[in-house]
């Protein structure tokens, strides 16, 4: 079986293409290269174009059984100063490729959405019929999609899954792929980044959240488990059915327990600046991953110190002044 990966020279799309490789399916990665690196494909067929260019996607959707989206734009921040971004974006483009898609023969499709949908939710862990009231645009932008997706699968046949991710982090085992934004604002490489001096400092967004320690809790899975997922919901697709899930570990970690364990893992104390809260930033955000362990028989595997590990490893390779010029070239 042939996928089309869009987004696969990002952090997670990339992941899933060396999880789909591995396992014996063919893939070709679409990416515009905006927030992508070229790097983080070069073991795959690598198109170039935007998720809006039906015609260049149509050419390869005929090559294709499959196709798994990862192309939007993600930063929370972002999205509530330059929403016109987002909804440009994830909503018309992420239609574009919708539209290309159902003039096509494909009918499978995996879409990369995110626990964002869920808002500030009424409970913890957060179960998929919990209700979706997002709180920042970027959400709103992630469950237009799943709307239409909702929309579209019963109408047309499209077979799809909603994966809603709660906060990757981590790098591949072999050292093949991991995060390379710019500008970062994930936790993890972000205190990396503080420790290696890139940064004066590591923000610490409020300390007076209702958590156990006042910082903000979050559920942090290994971005290989995410891949994995992936992998399993295209072999649940093949039984005609589609559903939304929640991927995450079911246990949540404060800001402050992931700056501890970056400390003994990396023997580094993160310098931190204590800084406001940031608009859209919900308390608590933890799955209940029961639903995605039943129907897809996955389950996450990793620990945080797994996550912290695999990702330090990864920030210190990228260090080296040759490979910063490397990335800037693409």
């Amino acid at each position: 079986m042939a996928v089309l990966v869009v987004g696969g020279a990002g952090y997670i799309g990339s992941h899933v293409a060396h999880a789909l490789k591995r396992r014996g399916y063919e893939v070709i990665v679409y990416d515009n290269l905006g927030t992508g690196h070229a790097r983080l494909a070069q073991s795959f067929e690598l198109i170039v174009g935007d998720i809006s260019d039906g015609a260049r996607l149509g050419s390869v959707l005929r090559r294709v059984d499959a196709v798994m989206h990862f192309a939007a734009h993600a930063y929370v921040g972002e999205s509530v100063t330059n929403p016109r971004k987002y909804f440009q974006n994830n909503v018309l483009g992420g239609l574009a490729l919708l539209h290309a898609v159902l003039d096509s023969a494909v009918r499978k499709f995996i879409f990369s959405s995110s626990c964002a949908v869920y808002g500030t939710p009424a409970k913890v862990p957060i179960p998929e019929d919990l209700p979706r009231s997002p709180v920042n645009p970027y959400g709103v932008t992630k469950l237009i999609f799943e709307h239409a997706l909702e929309s579209y699968g019963p109408a047309y046949g499209l077979g799809y899954v909603n994966l809603r991710y709660f906060n990757a982090a981590g790098a591949d085992e072999q050292g093949l792929a991991g995060e390379m934004h710019s500008p970062e604002t994930h936790l993890i490489p972000s205190a990396f980044e503080a420790i290696q001096r890139k940064r004066p400092a590591l923000e610490i967004y409020g300390d007076n959240y209702p958590t156990p320690d006042g910082t903000c809790v979050r559920d942090y899975i290994h971005v290989s488990d995410l891949a994995e997922a992936h992998v399993q919901a295209l072999e649940y697709l093949s039984g005609g059915n589609s559903c939304a899930l929640n991927l995450g570990t079911g246990r949540g970690h404060s800001v402050r327990e992931v700056l501890s364990m970056i400390k003994q893992v990396t023997g580094h104390d993160v310098p931190g600046l204590q800084a406001p809260p940031r608009p859209g930033d919900p308390p608590q955000l933890v799955a209940d991953p029961a639903r995605a362990e039943k129907l897809l028989h996955w389950k996450a595997t990793h620990s945080l110190e797994e996550i912290v590990s695999t990702a330090w490893k990864w920030a210190k390779a990228m260090q080296s002044p040759t490979e910063v010029k490397a990335e800037e070239v693409d």
